[in-house]
């Protein structure tokens, strides 16, 4: 039985889904800007309180790792009406973009 890892951002070969984790990545990204938080000095995580923010996803795993703590990940979203044809206007999500 042979296993093979997968680095830090490294995209899975064409053609070939690496599973559910693939899949949610590249919805993240769809879905708009995902950024990182390592939580704030002394919370828990029943109060998520966010702390520092970090750059990409493997910057926040590494300094999870390395300080025995957990992440989080921010979507911020707006609220907007969108008309499709002659049918009434849906409220749907649109991502905010990161400046």
């Amino acid at each position: 039985m042979e296993t093979k890892a997968q680095s830090v951002g490294e995209e899975p070969p064409a053609g070939r889904s690496e599973g559910p984790h693939s899949r949610r990545k590249r919805r993240a990204s769809e879905d708009g800007d995902l950024r990182y938080f390592l939580p704030k000095a002394g919370c828990s995580g029943a109060k998520p309180e966010l702390g520092q923010e970090v750059a990409t996803e493997g910057e926040a795993l590494i300094e999870a790792f390395k300080n025995g703590q957990h992440f989080y990940t921010l979507t911020a979203w707006k609220a907007v009406p969108e008309v499709n044809g002659k049918s009434s206007p849906v409220i749907v999500k649109q991502a905010i973009a990161r400046t």
